[in-house]
């Protein structure tokens, strides 16, 4: 667990830029009992925002999502990419078959979204596919597609979403934890 950790942090500082931005001068948690309340009143949306923390150099967003097989691609090897913000997933349960990368064929023009920012869609082409499980760790990013193409049951996991550019809302708390 100390690894997967290392590699959260690791994650992180890689993917936001260098900067002499002020000093952030508190630290944000987020309980097990906050995300199990959020994962209880999701109804049928997949992706929720916790919160949204100024880190001082940007932002970072911790999100949960829960997928069944009726939010997969259906075997089509086809997803979105985020142009201004990476993610790291964390998968806390079940899995599935997860694309990520290639040439993006067949690409929409990035459009606004609520929750992680303008994203395009398209198709991949010679990406990477793989099984990923619970305890799996998936760092996604800027500008790299993504897709779950085959979900068995199952994946609940965190997306850790720095964003050195400020799109997301700093401050933003989940209405069910604030």
């Amino acid at each position: 667990m100390h690894v997967k950790a290392w590699v959260l942090v690791m994650a992180l500082v890689t993917l936001l830029p260098a900067s002499s931005a002020a000093q952030a001068t508190s630290a944000a948690d987020i309980t097990s009992e906050d995300i199990n309340s959020v994962l209880a009143i999701m109804g049928r949306s997949i992706d929720h925002q916790l919160r949204v923390v100024d880190i001082g150099i940007g932002n970072v967003a911790v999100g949960i999502l829960h997928r069944t097989g009726d939010n997969d691609s259906d075997g089509e090897l086809r997803g979105v990419a985020h142009t201004q913000l990476s993610e790291v997933y964390y998968i806390l349960s079940g899995g599935g078959t997860l694309l990520t990368g290639g040439t993006i064929a067949n690409a929409t023009e990035p459009g606004p979204d609520d929750v992680v920012g303008p994203t395009l869609s398209g198709d991949s082409r010679n990406g990477r596919i793989r099984e990923v499980s619970a305890g799996d760790i998936v760092v996604i990013p800027e500008g790299v597609l993504h897709a779950w193409t085959f979900i068995p049951d199952q994946v609940t996991y965190l997306s850790i979403r720095p964003d050195p550019h400020g799109i997301l809302p700093a401050g933003y708390v989940h209405p069910e934890i604030d």
